[in-house]
């Protein structure tokens, strides 16, 4: 029987494999209680147990027939810091997106190949080279983001950022988890989001794990790198100072956008404390208080030194507040399309109901199981 057949299987690819997912051995022994013994080279797991062992760590089976641990490499340029240095080996779950963001956008584009699309217009239509202030004029004019135009609540810009941004051509994914499975949570500390620049199917993700305020900037980080042209990872950390030229740049223009230097000056009230402003100031701007706070900075209102111990001191309580709210759930109907862009939602349910798209491929793009759900979601999103 397949059971009793034993995999050869190299001892350090299963450690690799197991710190590669984030797991202890503790928090596997339930389910793997040998798994010491395998490590150490004692004992040799059945086909099966590697099968469940490669399933409960995220790690494709054939990895672990390999002689030794491979090297696994974001397959995007990556500018994420870590107090400016490189960071850490990715994790399945960041790669798990990555890939399947890839898929996602080469269905799309030959979909938009096939329907006759233009290209997105504003894609590559911008260089480093360009000031600051004129490139976020040119952002904001383009995506219709003024301040006053961005609702009431951080929830109301997002959403019409993704909005206007998806009319646009852009295929906007925010999620917190990895495809529909929310036990595979992704960590803002690992990444917050990517771009993956193409003409026809350009795709900006934005992890939905972070607050609504942080999105707002992560999306606009990565709409920036799609205006030049730049597809990239990132961490959109406004606490660092970016060596690369590029990624700066970026976050420049991205807190001009969101935060007209102009403007700010013009709401800083000259006899209040700054952290006495900050909630008024995020409120009024749709960003977050690290955002205001970065821009306070830039205008010239807080010394680098008082910028990061109060970067600091805000970031931990926002944190604090974002582990409070952990764990709330939503509309299915509301969540899903959001998680994979609604434009490629759309355009997946459409090209299924004209024969053109299986409907076993069609589920497995949009993390569905069910026809009937499906059906449901098309009618919702007037795709039916």
């Amino acid at each position: 029987m397949t059971a009793s057949v034993r995999a050869p299987v190299s001892p350090q690819v299963l450690a690799w494999a197991r710190e590669r997912s984030g797991l202890g051995v503790d928090e596997l022994a339930s389910r793997f209680p040998k798994l010491t013994e395998w490590e150490r080279g004692e004992l040799t797991p059945t086909l099966k147990q590697l099968e469940d062992f490669a399933r409960a760590t995220h790690t494709p089976v054939g990895f672990l027939f390999l002689s030794e641990p491979p090297e696994e490499r974001v397959p995007i340029p990556d500018y994420r810091t870590m107090g400016d240095v490189g960071v850490r080996r990715p994790s399945p779950d960041l790669l798990d997106t990555i890939f399947a963001c890839q898929q996602r956008q080469e269905w799309h584009r030959d979909f938009a190949q096939v329907t006759r699309e233009d290209p997105v217009a504003f894609v590559g239509s911008l260089t480093t080279s360009v000031p600051v202030v004129e490139a976020a004029e040119q952002i904001r004019a383009t995506l219709r983001f003024e301040p006053g135009e961005r609702g009431h609540t951080w929830s109301d810009a997002l959403r019409t950022l993704v909005d206007h941004a998806e009319e646009l051509g852009v295929l906007v994914m925010v999620s917190g988890v990895v495809g529909a499975n929310t036990h595979r949570k992704l960590d803002p500390g690992e990444f917050r989001g990517f771009s993956l620049v193409d003409r026809l199917a350009p795709l900006v993700f934005v992890n939905g794990a972070d607050t609504k305020a942080a999105q707002i900037f992560t999306l606009t980080h990565e709409l920036v790198h799609l205006f030049l042209g730049e597809t990239a990872l990132d961490d959109a950390d406004l606490e660092a100072a970016p060596t690369n030229p590029v990624e700066r740049w970026c976050n420049q223009v991205a807190a001009e956008v969101l935060v007209p230097l102009g403007s700010l000056r013009d709401a800083l009230s000259p006899d209040v404390a700054v952290v006495d402003e900050l909630e008024s100031l995020a409120r009024r701007f749709k960003v977050s208080t690290l955002v205001v706070l970065r821009r306070v900075h830039d205008a010239g209102r807080l010394s680098w030194d008082e910028y990061q111990t109060a970067y600091r001191d805000e970031l931990a309580r926002l944190l604090e507040i974002l582990g409070e709210r952990s764990g709330t759930g939503g509309n299915f109907f509301n969540t899903q399309p959001a998680r994979v862009s609604k434009r490629f939602a759309r355009a997946v349910i459409v090209s299924t109901l004209e024969g053109q798209t299986l409907h076993r491929d069609a589920f497995q793009m949009l993390g569905l199981k069910k026809l009937s759900t499906f059906e449901e979601l098309a009618s919702r999103l007037g795709a039916g």
